[in-house]
């Protein structure tokens, strides 16, 4: 039952954006090995406009049968995007080094810099062997939640657009390392909009900017996170892109993820480029 309403919310969630403009790439699940968190690949793979693939380590063994090659190349061969090289770092999960993408790594893809909540997934390790391969700088901190766990992801507490950005400042307790982040953020000359740690753990940050095929902007996140922002945090957000919600609450709840872990998004060049 909980697995045909999660069906039912991705086919829904899919319908919602090309209804706004938007082109989703979706690929069927193969029946072997069994996947329950393939519907989230932001994890194991990112897409780059120099037209480099990343495909990255997991923590959980059971989830790196997600890595799919036959995904990457379809990309190529059935929808035109050029792939100049696939880098793989899954090898590092031989040496317990972990980093679980876009996850992992909320990238300010203009200016080259990676922020990294450091976790169980997200060791410094990768995201210097990320780093160096990618040109980027790291902005790395701990972030923790209302329990003084680690944030596992830090698209969970912080999100990146190209005029705006989302962060739980408060989970970073190191007030030296939170002004670095907060100041860096600003001086990007973006909108920082700083949310509560309850808002946090209603996926607030999990949210996504996408271009439509009219070059309009919408920024897509799940039904409890838009509820969960106040007036305020909803209008200076909508000043940079039009609020899409989408309603996944069985995926957050049986998933531990919301709308931005179910988004790869592509930047690849096409062959025509």
């Amino acid at each position: 039952m909980l697995c045909q309403q999660a069906l039912r919310e991705f086919d829904a969630m899919t319908g919602t954006l090309r209804e706004a403009g938007v082109v989703p790439i979706v690929f069927e699940d193969t029946d072997e090995p069994t996947k329950p968190d393939a519907v989230f690949p932001n994890n194991w793979v990112s897409f780059h406009a120099d037209g480099r693939v990343y495909l990255y380590p997991l923590e959980s063994p059971a989830r790196r049968t997600e890595r799919r090659l036959d995904i990457v190349e379809a990309l190529s061969t059935d929808w035109g995007f050029h792939i100049r090289e696939i880098v793989d770092l899954s090898m590092l999960e031989a040496r317990h080094s972990y980093l679980e993408g876009t996850g992992s790594m909320v990238l300010d893809r203009r200016n080259h810099v990676a922020y990294a909540a450091l976790s169980s997934r997200t060791h410094m390790d990768a995201l210097a062997e990320f780093a160096q391969r990618a040109d980027y700088e790291i902005a790395a901190f701990d972030s923790n939640d209302a329990q003084g766990r680690p944030v596992y992801h830090t698209n969970v507490m912080m999100a990146v657009g190209a005029r705006f950005a989302v962060v739980c400042a408060e989970s970073i307790a190191d007030t030296t390392k939170r002004a670095a982040v907060l100041n860096r953020l600003a001086a990007t000359q973006r909108d920082v909009i700083e949310i509560s740690i309850e808002q946090m753990r209603h996926f607030v940050c999990n949210l996504l900017e996408l271009a439509t095929g009219d070059g309009d902007t919408v920024v897509v996140l799940s039904r409890t996170a838009h509820d969960s922002l106040d007036e305020t945090q909803r209008a200076r957000i909508s000043r940079c892109g039009r609020l899409l919600p989408l309603d996944v609450d069985t995926i957050e709840r049986i998933g531990g993820g919301s709308v931005r872990c179910m988004l790869a998004e592509i930047f690849l060049p096409t062959v025509a480029a």
